[in-house]
């Protein structure tokens, strides 16, 4: 096997929205009046939006950021995520040399095709608000590596990144020379999140899987709970074409005497995952039984829900996040670190109810339908397969409402992208297909040509450069006036939407 570098990283972070000033000085050609009312009214709703996204910017010390750089440089001489060896014998190894890391803190172990990231961010913040120091390894990233590590519920600092990778490297090229492949990008990062959480040290970990589970690089560890975000058909060259076979290999991070928490699944997968957890003695918990989506109402900003955990119903939470999808996640974080603290084990009273909300309106789920511009309104989701376009389309259906909504697509060639375009074209009043700066990226002209098939040839504009995408979006937006309620989806790929958040000045 060759060695290939690992996808292209944008990076960086948000400034909030236009401050109320700024807005009214934009508004040069319009009745005066009309521009103080109208600039109030797009502060008044950015305020009553989610939390400002934790991402981090680059480095503002030129020598932090060339050390950051460098480091980056050297990642990326490693197979990126996408070229798999499937065997933790090189994660094992390091963790061996490494003195066990993972081993110095209990871990909540996160596998699943969607909404993975989402559901570890909002098991960080439950656990935080119980005052509990939370290490969270998620992956990919949407704009900066330091992302993918964060302590206490914040990016972990670039100085400290530097720091722990130069701390490990002697180790990494120990591995290196005793093993037939090198470790890979992710399994140099891995390494590097658990060193990371122990040092700090973490009270908790929360771990995302990179691909699939039994064969992952993350699962070196054991974790106390397993949790099962909704298995679909992803990666189907790597994990299987159905959704057993997928959930054949996720349920490799169902260890012995673990709990499970479950959520709905397809028949097929939820079999297998049962099976397993029987095998291992495991506890299991599914939603739609055991805990759920009680009610659900749009709210400004995203919704108001009422969950039934595994000790009780927890009424009015507001969580700052769009779509049903993203209820069904939260009812997953809150069985899971319910789970973690002995709820309907070891005890059977309900988590403080106060505390429960005070964490989840503080979630922040980056590139997840995420408002990043206004007037017209340009929105930032992730979905990269099928299962995540619909829940996107549906969403944003239903929280915004848009007169006239352009897609901004730019998706993975391995991906299923006929099928991603046929989920949004309900809601895709015309769509943009262009291509983001990774190896990976499908060619403009390919995905244009799907997209005419999908759409009609009417329906799809072709600009092969990112920028030049979704300045045309905008265009299109506002053909129908600055009050048609026009908008922009970026979508198909989570390079994709980092790339846009910094053109967007996001970062």
């Amino acid at each position: 096997m060759s060695e290939l570098p690992p996808d292209h990283d944008a990076d960086d972070q948000p400034d909030p929205l236009d401050p109320f000033d700024e807005i009214i000085a934009e508004e040069t050609d319009r009745d005066p009046d009309l521009a103080v009312i109208e600039a109030g009214s797009r502060t008044l709703r950015t305020q009553g939006g989610p939390p400002d996204a934790d991402i981090p910017a680059r480095p503002a010390d030129p020598e932090v950021d060339k050390a950051l750089r460098e480091v980056e440089t050297e990642l990326a001489t490693r197979w990126g995520e996408t070229k798999l060896e499937p065997s933790v014998s090189r994660i094992a190894a390091l963790m061996d040399v490494l003195g066990e890391p993972q081993r110095s803190y209990p871990s909540i172990h996160i596998t699943g095709t969607n909404g993975k990231t989402s559901t570890a961010r909002m098991i960080e913040a439950l656990l935080g608000a119980f005052e509990l120091r939370t290490g969270r390894y998620t992956s990919p990233h949407v704009q900066s590596i330091t992302e993918r590590i964060s302590l206490d519920g914040a990016p972990i600092a670039p100085e400290r990144f530097i720091e722990t990778y130069q701390d490990i490297k002697p180790y990494v090229e120990m591995v290196d020379a005793s093993q037939e492949y090198r470790l890979s990008f992710f399994e140099v990062l891995t390494g590097m999140a658990y060193a990371a959480f122990a040092d700090a040290p973490a009270d908790v970990a929360v771990v995302e899987v990179g691909m699939g589970g039994s064969w992952d690089a993350t699962n070196v560890i054991d974790g106390d709970v397993a949790v099962v975000t909704p298995i679909d058909l992803d990666h189907t060259d790597r994990l299987g074409t159905t959704h057993a076979e997928i959930a054949t290999e996720k349920a490799g991070i169902i260890k012995q005497g673990a709990t499970v928490i479950m959520a709905q699944q397809p028949v097929d997968a939820a079999q297998v995952l049962l099976k397993k957890a029987v095998e291992v003695d495991a506890t299991v918990a599914r939603e739609g039984l055991e805990f759920g989506v009680v009610e659900r109402q749009v709210a400004v900003g995203g919704q108001l829900v009422t969950l039934r955990g595994l000790g009780g119903e927890y009424p009015e939470v507001y969580l700052p996040l769009h779509g049903a999808h993203q209820a069904h996640n939260a009812a997953v974080a809150l069985a899971a670190v319910e789970a973690f603290f002995g709820v309907g084990a070891q005890r059977a009273d309900a988590l403080d109810l106060d505390t429960v909300r005070k964490a989840f309106a503080a979630v922040a789920s980056p590139g997840r339908l995420e408002v990043v511009r206004r007037s017209p309104t340009v929105v930032l989701d992730a979905a990269h397969n099928p299962a995540g376009a619909r829940a996107a389309a549906e969403a944003i259906g239903e929280a915004f409402q848009f007169s006239r909504l352009i897609g901004v697509v730019g998706a993975s060639g391995d991906k299923n992208v006929r099928e991603l375009l046929e989920a949004f074209e309900p809601v895709f009043a015309e769509v943009v297909v262009t291509q983001n700066s990774s190896h990976r990226a499908m060619d403009a002209d390919e995905l244009a040509g799907i997209a005419v098939e999908v759409f009609g040839e009417e329906r799809v504009q072709v600009e092969p450069r990112l920028p030049d995408a979704l300045e045309a979006a905008i265009t299109l937006a506002e053909e129908e006036g600055e009050f048609s309620g026009g908008g922009v989806l970026v979508t198909g790929s989570v390079i994709t939407v980092g790339e846009a958040r910094l053109l967007l000045g996001r970062g």
